[in-house]
């Protein structure tokens, strides 16, 4: 070790040879710095300096995590970005070519400025520091930018208590041995990237981005000097800062740095440069520190889909409704082109993805069920529905469903039972088709909440009962404009292309996209002008959730399809808010910037459909053009003769209670017996009592107890008979 030392003394001579300073130091300093470099060679022959091992470049590089993960849209466009590691913030790692020249200079200058010269120790700020040792002056930091790379791999180097002499020269050895494996190059990169500037912020990438908002190729030599000030103490207050900024800068006016210094340190930015599209995407996805996603949406689409929402909610106010999403779907491909959770603004519930809330479905569940109705030959959409009271009894008692404006319309045809989203016909059309079996045709067309079988959600699934979400409304709309082929969404570039299967019949598919595309049809509940109504072909349906939770639309062209919901987050009631003054504007918008160059177009009418001119009798709607399934196709309409109907008992309805007012007199307590069918001959029996004809309208005044109400033949034979309970 001696041979070393000796070394040690050889090297500094010849720099401060090399500099013109040996003249500086006196032969007496220069003989106790030898002296002490000597002892400082043997001393180093204790096995406590050796230094710590380290990692190489590529190594260091390929280790590094960044704190954040980023999210891009289909064209490689920056949406959103997301911090996932909380314990350092950390960027991506920023190459050498990447940092401003005059930043590297002035970081190097006021960190080494004899970096590019030494062999990792500098020898001439190592005398310099012993000569202000030995004058009892102030000691200056004689650490390389190698050195603190070497203590930044190797936390022991920096730890607490390792300022000895010792750990000094492990560090100085450290140093020395990170020359010989890294280029300078590779060293300063590391250090401009491992080096604390302020706070949490780790890193020139954070350090630029979180003190100036720029990135570190947009730093200016004030920025450099600024963060320069900071590494010594990177607690520093601004006034502190703008010291040691003048003292770095050698300048005559430094004035302006307090100012600057007061901005950098002020309220903190924030530590990403993407516009912050999808927040509620980039809580789903970015999941690890350092992913990097590709998605399948479309920026632009993104946007407009944003404003679009943004304006409505805007309009509403807070105190109407405060929640909304948004998502739109390329029909061919299954990609999600837009998908947004919510805007913020007036919401309690920010956080909450209003795309993958699950929310009662409202009227929107209705198409697949008259699609159902069609395929099968039930109904064809000139089929006339009664739109008339209706109660149904159901394990939990009564179901009496009304429509959305509590009024009847009475005889209507599917298509307008449909298209003005009228509830009663569509009980009458779940009674045709089947609970258990419209539950599993809504699970085949991926409505996956409903995980209970039909009898739990009973005939209310008809109107919607049922939870589901924006994005399953998508996919599922989606299949209606593939012909009845459903398939699931992509959000990712990632995710696998999967070819649609069929859940429904194309000319089943194809009539109730015409149905939801038909201004008139829609009319009497919406008129001839409401948001539905686009200057180009589309299809769309609107619904709305029990006492006002939850309002939707959602409908599609030949290209995309559009989904929109409003509501709040938190369950509370909307006020004022219908079926077209909630989302339907939400979906407009939309609709007409995605078709702004190449309107929609009605898609091709698949072979199996035939289009026949029809009449109604009894003028109950006008004649028209209709679409029938092949061998379904009638030129006239009438409602089935009172004859043809089946005798039955309309009210009172089997497992009906009814309950007596003691405040009001006994005899004036009756229940209406009301019946239908042609029952000319037929006769009531309440508890084998002859009430008399059944089409004369009997009023009951039955005695507590249970009750058997019959209706009978002239045969005597029951042909219907209910129950029911007075109490």
């Amino acid at each position: 070790m001696a041979a070393w030392g000796r070394r040690v003394v050889t090297r500094l001579l010849d720099e401060w040879d090399e500099r013109g300073v040996r003249g500086i130091l006196t032969p007496a300093r220069l003989g106790i710095a030898s002296v002490v470099l000597v002892a400082g060679g043997f001393a180093a022959a204790d096995w406590a300096t050796l230094p710590p091992l380290l990692p190489d470049y590529a190594k260091t590089r390929a280790a590094w995590a960044p704190s954040e993960s980023w999210l891009y849209d289909r064209s490689g466009v920056l949406i959103d970005s997301a911090r996932v590691d909380y314990q350092a913030r950390r960027l991506a790692w920023t190459p050498l070519d990447k940092v401003s020249p005059v930043a590297r200079e002035v970081l190097v200058a006021a960190e080494d400025r004899r970096f590019r010269a030494h062999g990792g120790i500098d020898w001439l700020a190592v005398g310099g520091a012993l000569r202000d040792r030995l004058e009892g002056k102030r000691s200056r930091g004689a650490s390389t930018l190698s050195m603190q790379v070497a203590a930044f791999l190797s936390p022991e180097l920096a730890a607490p208590g390792s300022r000895g002499w010792r750990e000094k020269l492990r560090q100085m050895r450290a140093g020395a041995a990170l020359e010989q494996r890294w280029s300078k190059d590779q060293i300063l990169e590391a250090y401009l990237n491992l080096a604390g500037f302020r706070g949490e912020a780790q890193g020139i990438g954070a350090a630029a981005l979180g003190l100036f908002g720029k990135t570190p190729a947009a730093l200016t030599r004030d920025d450099a000097l600024l963060l320069a000030a900071l590494l010594p103490d990177p607690r520093a207050d601004a006034a502190q800062v703008a010291a040691r900024a003048c003292a770095l800068s050698h300048d005559q006016d430094c004035r302006r740095f307090a100012g600057l210094a007061a901005s950098m340190l002020g309220p903190a930015r924030s530590l990403a440069l993407d516009p912050g599209l999808a927040p509620h995407l980039s809580d789903m996805l970015l999941t690890k520190p350092g992913l990097r996603i590709t998605t399948t949406l479309d920026a632009r689409i993104q946007r407009v889909a944003i404003q679009a929402l943004r304006h409505q909610l805007q309009e509403l106010g807070g105190t109407r409704a405060r929640d909304g999403a948004v998502v739109v779907v390329d029909n061919a491909s299954g990609d999600v082109l837009a998908m947004v959770g919510g805007i913020g603004g007036a919401s309690t519930a920010p956080q909450v993805n209003g795309a993958t809330a699950y929310r009662q479905a409202g009227s929107t569940l209705k198409p697949f069920l008259y699609a159902q109705a069609i395929e099968k030959g039930y109904l064809t959409a000139a089929s006339i529905l009664d739109d008339s009271p209706v109660q149904l009894d159901t394990a939990s008692g009564l179901y009496v469903p009304q429509n959305y404006d509590k009024g009847f319309k009475g005889p209507v045809s599917a298509r307008n039972a449909l298209a003005g989203s009228l509830n009663v016909p569509a009980v009458r059309t779940l009674l045709l088709v089947g609970v258990n079996s419209f539950h599993d045709r809504l699970w085949d067309t991926g409505y996956h909440g409903l995980t209970e079988d039909g009898d739990y959600y009973g005939y209310s699934l008809a109107l919607g009962s049922a939870e589901v979400t924006l994005m399953e409304q998508a996919a599922a709309y989606r299949s209606l404009a593939l012909g009845g082929r459903w398939g699931p969404l992509r959000l990712t570039k990632d995710d696998a292309h999967v070819a649609p299967r069929p859940v429904t019949t194309p000319q089943a598919a194809w009539i109730v996209a015409d149905i939801l595309a038909d201004p008139n049809a829609r009319a009497g509940t919406f008129g001839l002008d409401s948001s539905l109504r686009l200057p180009f072909w589309a299809a769309a349906k609107t619904g709305t959730s029990k006492a006002m939770r939850d309002n939707w639309c959602v409908g599609f062209s030949d290209r995309f399809t559009v989904a929109v919901w409003v509501g709040n987050l938190e369950g509370d009631p909307m006020r004022a808010v219908s079926g077209t003054s909630g989302a339907a504007p939400v979906w407009r918008d939309v609709m007409l910037a995605l078709h702004r160059e190449v309107p929609g177009r009605q898609p091709e009418r698949p072979a199996g459909i035939d289009e026949r001119r029809i009449t109604f009798a009894d003028h109950v709607e006008q004649p028209r053009a209709e679409y029938f399934l092949k061998g379904t196709a009638m030129d006239q309409v009438a409602q089935a003769p009172m004859a043809a109907r089946r005798p039955r008992i309309v009210n009172p309805v089997s497992g009906s209670v009814y309950a007596l007012d003691p405040d009001i007199p006994r005899d004036r307590q009756g229940l209406s017996v009301t019946v239908s069918g042609e029952v000319i001959g037929h006769r009531l029996l309440l508890d084998k009592r002859d009430l008399g004809a059944a089409d004369s309208r009997p009023l009951v005044l039955a005695p507590r107890g249970r009750h058997t109400l019959a209706l009978v033949d002239l045969g005597g034979r029951v042909v219907d008979q209910v129950l029911f309970t007075v109490r």
